[in-house]
């Protein structure tokens, strides 16, 4: 039977064009498949912060950072908690990734035109031991031109492979199926949907005009995960993390469904580690939404006061950017589903970012004179326009008001004053000494000890009901569903494996459909900036070992 491609390649997100390009330099003809219209290209990665995981960068080095591969590698281990059989090949997938990051990442970005901004951020910062959750030192690398930025010299390189005549792009194509010959995965089939011009992220339709079926000596899955499909995520949830959530925000469109992790697993994979996932915690309804549900995150600094929906401190090391996860775990004890942050003006206008390529025009437009304007005083304009508009959002001049609209706002009236009063007071007198019990505050000026924090990141440490810092903010905090940790399992050539533990023949996954690698290199919890980084990592491992695979 004849081929119509050498590769088809199932996904047009980051690892989907990372497979795509490699292929194609290496001459491979590649049918790449997406069941969305062309305006989404990129997926996800389009939307991102653009943030990488580097290891001992240049970036780091100006800022003072001394890093290392071993360090990165402790706090990778420490970060994962590997404690399953089926952990076997993530982590054989962790040690290359922070092999990669630590090694060719940077340069072999850069020599396609990726540039990163020269402040390298502090995300995921754990507060634990030294073995435990958490980087160590500042790794957040933001690409300059965010997720856009990124995405531009990989769809680069499909588009002039395609104007050769080695990739053809075929999108409104839904796979529903997979099928062997004589063993191998090399047939997939599907439905064609409708043409539509909806734009990136809004529903595109599904009405179907037919049906189609092509054949490859290689498919590769980079599909994503499973973080628009609320029913699946809630059948997926881990019971460490409690009771699924009854309300959760949307950090992908809908189209983001799982729906082919499905087939590849019809198909003879193994999919491994489906309850561990990656969701935030700092999750705000967006004012102006793209798709359903849309939640922004937000990018805090350490300084916000978090209250559970009582009014209630979290605890230790559950401060804003200490450990994801561990805060969620928590939150889903206390019987409610969403959170506060109570700060004040100074705080949101140095501390406060908002994950999303729309939601930083500056870095997105590589505008090096609107990202000065970060270090004069006044809210970015985004975060100013989620303080007059969005449904989240407390601004009041003094605290009675503030606990009256906080309580209004959820309709619980669950926080009492007088207890929230003595709570803030109490805090505000560990900041009259250089001395204080209080390891948020310990937090907040060890933060202020790294350049980059001091600079654009972390606001002095003052009273919160300093008139002079005010007005006071409260803002509700949502779940929002964001990353698959787990999936298919695979080599380190990508190639999908059984539930025996042979490789499928024909075929491969990347990206998030393959839990960035391996089924799941991450573990329990990420150290934040990987999931692009896993993607190209992924995507390029999978192309590559196609391309060598069909030659």
């Amino acid at each position: 039977m004849a081929y119509d491609a050498d590769a088809i390649v199932i996904g047009a997100g980051l690892a989907g064009l990372a497979a795509t390009a490699e292929l194609a330099d290496a001459g491979r003809k590649v049918i790449l498949l997406d069941q969305e219209p062309p305006a989404s290209l990129g997926g996800q990665a389009h939307w991102s912060f653009g943030g990488l995981f580097l290891v001992d960068s240049p970036e780091q080095r100006r800022m003072r950072v001394r890093d290392s591969r071993e360090l990165a590698w402790q706090d990778w281990l420490g970060t994962a908690g590997f404690d399953r059989e089926e952990d076997a090949w993530p982590r054989r997938w962790a040690e290359a990734y922070v092999d990669f990051a630590a090694g060719e990442k940077r340069a072999w970005l850069r020599a396609q035109g990726v540039r990163l901004f020269p402040v390298v951020g502090w995300a995921e910062r754990g507060g634990y031991d030294a073995g435990g959750h958490g980087n160590s030192v500042p790794r957040f690398h933001i690409t300059w031109g965010t997720g856009p930025g990124l995405v531009e010299p990989f769809e680069r390189r499909v588009r002039e492979a395609a104007e050769r005549g080695l990739v053809d792009l075929r999108f409104r194509h839904r796979v529903t199926g997979l099928a062997r010959s004589a063993g191998a995965v090399d047939t997939v089939t599907g439905e064609v949907l409708a043409p539509s011009d909806a734009a990136r992220g809004t529903a595109s339709g599904r009405e179907v005009t037919g049906v189609f079926e092509l054949r490859a000596q290689a498919v590769i899955v980079a599909s994503g995960g499973i973080g628009g499909n609320h029913d699946l995520v809630r059948a997926n949830w881990p019971k460490r993390l409690g009771t699924p959530p009854k309300r959760m925000l949307s950090g992908v469109p809908a189209h983001v469904d799982g729906a082919m992790l499905g087939v590849a697993e019809e198909a003879g994979g193994r999919i491994v580690n489906r309850d561990r996932m990656w969701h935030y915690t700092e999750g705000i309804e967006n004012w102006d939404p793209i798709w359903a549900r849309h939640g922004i995150r937000i990018l805090p600094g350490p300084s916000s006061l978090w209250l559970d929906a009582t009014g209630r401190r979290l605890p230790v090391p559950l401060f804003p950017g200490f450990d994801t996860l561990g805060t969620l775990e928590h939150i889903m004890s206390t019987g409610y589903e969403y959170t506060w942050f109570v700060l004040t003006r100074k705080i949101i206008e140095k501390e406060f970012a908002l994950s999303g390529s729309e939601q930083n025009p500056d870095l997105t437009g590589r505008s090096v004179r609107q990202v000065l304007g970060r270090a004069r005083s006044g809210a970015p304009g985004p975060v100013r326009a989620f303080m007059d508009k969005g449904a989240d959002f407390v601004v009041e001049r003094d605290l009675s008001a503030l606990v009256r609209g906080m309580n209004a706002l959820t309709g619980d009236g669950l926080i009492d004053e007088a207890a929230l009063r003595r709570e803030i007071t109490a805090r505000d007198r560990e900041i009259a000494n250089p001395f204080t019990k209080d390891l948020q505050i310990t937090a907040v000026r060890g933060a202020r000890t790294y350049l980059g924090d001091k600079l654009i990141r972390v606001a002095p440490p003052h009273r919160l009901l300093d008139p002079k810092a005010g007005p006071l903010i409260a803002v509700r905090l949502n779940i929002l569903t964001r990353k698959t940790l787990g999936g298919l399992e695979t080599d380190l050539s990508s190639r999908v494996l059984t539930a025996g533990g042979e490789a499928l023949p024909g075929l491969y996954a990347a990206g998030e459909a393959a839990g960035f690698g391996g089924g799941g290199m991450h573990g329990y919890r990420s150290l934040e900036g990987t999931f692009l980084g896993g993607c190209l990592f992924s995507g390029r491992t999978a192309g590559r070992a196609a391309a060598k695979a069909v030659g």
